[in-house]
Formats: structure tokens, C-alpha cells, sequence
């Protein structure tokens, strides 16, 4: 963190309290950046700068800064009168206020920094401040200035650092509105079951895990051509047909993902029953391992008027019998009821 450039000068206002900081960077980019080039023979294709007026190109010690007005006339504004702006975050971080980190909506968030103590003094004021957020589980709310705009920020505890996430203006995001169908959607139970049985199966994630890929394939296609190879061929996504019921995409979505992480195949018989269950929840479990939902129904009733073992053949040959008068007593208590 040391060998970090800066990119802001100052202090964090805490009451009366100023604990002197630089603002340096919390993240960096590693996209790869192309160059605009003439197709024909490569060569650079540059932006200049021309003056309207004059009709010619302009360096830039002679580019400053203007407001353009509604009528279209320009209003020349000057570092100076930046500078010179009557407002207390200038060269301050000021903390407002310390709420519940679940207060702040992730839409607002922005850039991320870090802040550095500046210098021996700011050690004890900055461990203050740090150790006071850690007890309180809050973040404090602060207002800075930074590249000619006031801006509000959320001061947390990283490690052993203090973080500051920009935070747009509560009027600078958008409502939601017309983002949701406009007509309404009835889920089923049995839907948000396999949705949750997808959620389960495809579980938690190690984020250090996660890398970028097209980043990667980028980086192969520049280094082939750089050799004077061929490009690495990409096999071309594979694509199903056009899943129309949401059932069969949820079961189809939680085998793939269960059978990607290497469970058992059994498993599978669960995702199919889910969407066939129509008995209540009450309805006790089989102990053997098997369910046969299309038989319980028809058995059920069945099963008050006969005995387990009773058997088909049994069953006609009782109706052939004589009446009960003539047949011994234990076998007539069983054979009261006709088949």
C-alpha cells in the first residue's frame, strides 16, 4: 500500500477530531484496452482537438473549462473559482452521521477507496476510528469533495484499514418503475420448491474462485497473433431447444447442476417427484425407500375390507363358497364381507 500513488490529500472530520489521510485506489482495472488503427494499414487513428472559431488545432494549455447555457452561450469557469468554493469538504472528509450498514441500498454504492493514515500523528485518531466502528457495527456517512464534485461517502472497516465507498446522491438513482411485468405472475408452490431445490444444489461459492475469462481468452488470441499462429478455436455454445415449460427447465436445471457437482444419482428421483406431489403434507412416508402415489389412492379405502393376506384367488373363490352357517368359525369372521 505504500508504493500507492495518492490521489487525494486530506483529513477525516470526526467532531473535533481530524485525523490527516490519503486517499489511494481500493481497486484496479485489468481490462484489456484496444487502440483504434486505419484497417487498411494499421496505422493509429488519433483524436485532435480544433477550435471552432478559429478553425484550428489547439494544445492543451490553451483548453480550459466552460458552462454552456440554456441560450447556448459559454460561461468560462476557471480552477480558481473551483477552488475557491465556499464549502467545508474541499480538503475534508466530514462524518455526518453512523447508521446500520443495512441502511445504505447497494444501488448507491460507487467507487471504492482506501484511507491511508497520513503520517505518525494521524495513527492514534485513525485507530480510534476504526476500533470505534468495529464496536458500534455501524458505518459512518461522510461528505468529501473530489475532481470539481461534492460527493457522499461510507466509511467502513476493512481488515485493519478504514474503506470509503462513494455513494451517489439518493436523487441520483432510479425507481424501479415499469421494470417488473406489467401483468400479474401467479407462481405455484411447486415451482418455488424446485427453484429452492436449484438454489440448494448449486449452493455457496468461493469468490477468490471466480476469475475473468474473456479477459483470458482475449489475452490466448493476442499472444497467438503476436507468434504468427492461429487463434485458438472456441467450440460454439451449446444450445437446447426452447424450454417452454418452467417445470421441465427448473427439474433440468437441478439435475445438470447436481449431476455437475458429482452427487449421486438417486438424487434425480427427488427432483421428478416435486412437481407430481398433489397429497397433503401430512401424508406419512413409506419406510421402504418407494412411493407409488397412482396406487395409494385406489388402496386406501381397500384396505379396511381386507386382510394382508388375502389374495386374488382368494378373493374368487369366496364368492363361490356356501354360506357362512356351513363354514368353521374362523374362517367365516374373515369372509363376512363379499369380495
Amino acid at each position: 500500500m505504500l508504493h500507492v500513488r495518492s490521489i487525494w490529500n486530506g483529513a477525516i472530520s470526526f467532531g473535533l477530531v481530524s485525523i490527516p489521510i490519503k486517499l489511494v485506489n481500493a481497486t484496479e482495472n485489468h481490462s484489456i484496452s484496444f487502440r483504434q488503427i486505419h484497417t487498411e494499414d494499421g496505422g493509429r487513428i488519433r483524436y485532435r482537438k480544433f477550435c471552432e472559431l478559429e478553425d484550428r488545432e489547439v494544445t492543451g494549455q490553451e483548453i480550459s473549462k466552460g458552462y454552456e447555457d440554456a441560450d447556448g452561450t459559454i460561461i468560462p469557469i476557471t480552477d480558481e473559482d473551483l477552488a475557491g468554493l465556499p464549502i467545508p469538504t474541499a480538503r475534508t472528509i466530514e462524518i455526518v452521521a453512523f447508521v446500520p450498514e443495512d441502511r445504505i441500498d447497494p444501488l448507491q454504492m460507487d467507487a471504492a477507496y482506501y484511507l491511508a493514515a497520513g503520517g505518525a500523528p494521524a495513527a492514534k485518531p485513525y485507530t480510534l476510528l476504526r476500533e470505534a466502528l468495529k464496536r458500534s457495527n455501524k458505518v459512518a456517512i461522510a461528505k468529501f469533495a473530489l475532481r470539481g464534485k461534492e460527493r457522499l461517502g461510507m466509511l467502513r472497516v476493512v481488515g485493519d484499514a478504514i474503506a470509503m465507498h462513494g455513494l451517489l446522491w439518493p436523487d441520483e438513482v432510479r425507481a424501479p418503475e415499469g421494470i417488473a411485468p406489467d401483468s400479474s405472475v401467479t407462481v405455484r408452490d411447486k415451482e418455488l420448491d424446485l427453484a429452492d431445490a436449484l438454489m440448494d444444489t448449486l449452493g455457496e461459492v468461493d469468490l477468490e474462485d471466480l476469475h475473468d475469462e474473456y479477459r483470458e481468452a482475449v489475452e490466448e488470441v493476442i499472444a497467438a497473433k503476436a507468434s504468427g499462429e492461429a487463434p485458438p478455436e472456441t467450440p460454439a455454445p451449446e444450445r437446447g431447444g426452447k424450454v417452454l415449460d418452467l417445470m421441465a427447465a427448473l427439474e433440468n436445471s437441478v439435475r445438470a447442476a447436481r449431476e455437475s457437482r458429482g452427487e449421486e444419482p438417486e438424487e434425480e428421483a427427488e427432483v421428478k417427484r416435486l412437481p407430481q406431489r398433489k397429497t397433503s403434507r401430512s401424508t406419512p412416508k413409506e419406510t421402504g425407500g418407494k412411493k407409488s402415489t397412482s396406487t395409494t389412492k385406489k388402496t386406501a379405502s381397500g384396505a379396511r375390507k381386507s386382510t394382508a393376506k388375502t389374495s386374488q384367488s382368494e378373493k374368487k373363490t369366496t364368492a363361490k363358497k356356501t354360506p357362512a352357517k356351513k363354514t368353521p368359525a374362523k374362517k367365516s369372521a374373515s369372509r363376512k364381507r363379499p369380495a
